[in-house]
């Protein structure tokens, strides 16, 4: 029988479905099935993991235990050792303390002996100082009983004849301070004068303190007057000198002690001469121009001292001091050449002793830089000139050169030495203080001749560049009290008939000399 096509469809499609149910059902029971296969393979594995861990823990745990144990032994082992150190330490200072008690016993043993012999020799000593007074005495009076003079009247006269000779080397020891304080005296004298005259802007001498302008005619100086001396007055103002018109022809005299405004109110002075138009106004312009250039002036020497002594550039307030002193003089020496000169002489002295060259320079260069400032700031001038150079950045070997130059502070080195010996080797050389050749040689001659116008003199040799006199006198003629008397007289009669510069020492030499053959 033929099933119409619905039907059929129908059963197939049931029967599909069906199968496909089944095989869900299968799927699913394999699905089961693997899941709880890899559950149990999840948890072996866990499990297996897990006694893997506790396994390593296990040996970690008796590692650990093991080092610590190996620790604890090392530790009380080396604990023993030091404990038997300290012991062994312990025993020998007890050692040493027994030796030391040992040795003191000794020593106290020793001691009382040496106690006891010098107590025994000091009972000696006693004895003999005794017997030595008795035999004193008794001499004292045989003495006595030979000369027929008492004991008083012995020592009177040794007493005496003692006072008499101590006043005579009394007498000769303090003439001979008295002259060499009054020699050193003058030229410190003169020398703190003259420095405190430079370093202070005030109303001095007027032949050290006076610059010198020439003028053309009498209605010049009515100019500079001005209308009731405004034009004076200006100008004075303007410069800070004195302007002294007087009655010498073709002249008009600055005075002033500052050599810059010195300089400044004579180039002024000269430039307003040349062009004529004298007044207040053009006054205050010309003296500006010419303190603008002067300031340049200044700071172009101090910078050609430093590039001629071939140094490293200086701070700039130390170039322009140093420009300043090429307006200064001492005894007519000009203070910036001196120190360039002391500074040539520092570096030739550094390199022989293989000392710092540029320091050296640096030192000698800078020596007297104190002079520069005014009266303004106190001081000698190393002391001063020493702050300066420390406010700029110097080393402390050229402050200390600086500063110990003249003796005012102990010398830390030798460059406060070497300063010293080359700024009295600048000073005194033969026409370093306006000083010519031929001059200086005949003051040297003249100096030998009045020596040796003295009688019982046998030979003079003048010394020093001429600051010593050595005289030799017969020692037949001339006795030592004589010598004394003498090296007066010379040093007076230079006094009176030489002119010369700081002081000149007189020494005298008088030597005997006995000779005897034995045959």
């Amino acid at each position: 029988m033929k099933l119409p096509p619905e039907i059929t469809a129908g059963i197939f499609i049931i029967i599909g479905l069906a199968v496909g149910y089944l095989l869900l059902q299968w799927r699913e029971r394999s699905l089961r099935t693997s899941i709880e296969h890899q559950k149990k393979d999840i948890l072996e594995k866990a499990r297996l993991e897990a006694e893997a861990l506790t396994r390593d823990a296990r040996l970690k745990a008796n590692e650990e235990a093991l080092k610590l144990r190996a620790e604890i032994e090392q530790t009380a082992v080396a604990r023993q050792k030091e404990i038997f150190v300290t012991e062994q330490r312990l025993t020998t200072r007890e050692e040493l303390v027994n030796g030391q008690l040992e040795n003191l016993v000794k020593e106290e043993k020793v001691l009382r002996a040496d106690r006891d012999s010098l107590m025994a020799r000091l009972a000696d000593a006693d004895a003999q100082l005794k017997t030595a007074a008795e035999l004193v005495t008794q001499r004292r009076a045989e003495l006595a009983e030979v000369s027929k003079l008492s004991e008083q009247e012995v020592r009177g006269a040794f007493l005496k004849q003692i006072e008499q000779e101590s006043m005579r080397d009394a007498m000769q020891l303090s003439q001979h301070i008295l002259e060499d304080a009054k020699a050193r005296s003058e030229e410190q004298a003169r020398k703190i004068i003259s420095l405190a005259i430079q370093r202070y802007a005030g109303h001095h001498s007027f032949e050290t303190s006076t610059a010198t302008v020439n003028i053309k005619g009498e209605e010049m100086k009515g100019r500079i007057i001005g209308r009731e001396g405004r034009n004076i007055r200006a100008f004075e103002a303007a410069t800070g000198v004195t302007v002294l018109i007087d009655d010498t022809p073709g002249a008009v005299v600055l005075s002033g002690f500052d050599p810059v405004r010195r300089q400044i109110a004579r180039e002024a002075m000269e430039r307003l001469i040349l062009d004529g138009r004298i007044h207040p106004a053009r006054i205050e312009e010309v003296v500006g121009n010419v303190t603008q250039e002067m300031d340049q002036a200044i700071l172009r020497a101090g910078e050609e001292a430093v590039m001629k002594l071939g140094l490293a550039p200086m701070h700039v307030e130390l170039i322009k001091l140093l420009g300043r002193l090429h307006f200064r003089h001492s005894f007519a020496q000009n203070i910036l050449a001196h120190s360039v000169e002391v500074a040539q002489l520092m570096a030739l002295m550094a390199a022989e002793l293989r000392l710092d060259v540029v320091a050296a320079k640096r030192s000698g260069l800078l020596h007297d830089v104190g002079k520069a400032v005014n009266h303004e700031v106190e001081g000698a001038h190393a002391i001063v000139g020493a702050e300066i150079a420390k406010r700029y950045g110097e080393s402390d070997v050229v402050i200390n050169a600086i500063a110990s130059h003249h003796g005012e502070v102990p010398h830390i080195g030798p460059f406060g030495i070497l300063v010293s010996a080359a700024d009295a080797i600048s000073a005194s050389r033969p026409g370093a203080r306006s000083e010519t050749v031929m001059t200086y040689i005949k003051r040297v001659e003249d100096l030998e001749r009045i020596g040796m116008s003295f009688p019982g003199v046998e030979k003079c040799f003048a010394l020093q560049a001429g600051r010593e006199l050595r005289v030799m006198v017969q020692p037949g003629q001339v006795t030592d009290e004589q010598s004394y008397l003498l090296a007066r007289n010379i040093a007076r009669k230079i006094e009176e008939e030489l002119q010369y510069p700081g002081q000149i020492r007189v020494t005298m030499v008088r030597e005997t000399r006995c000779v005897e053959f034995a045959k």
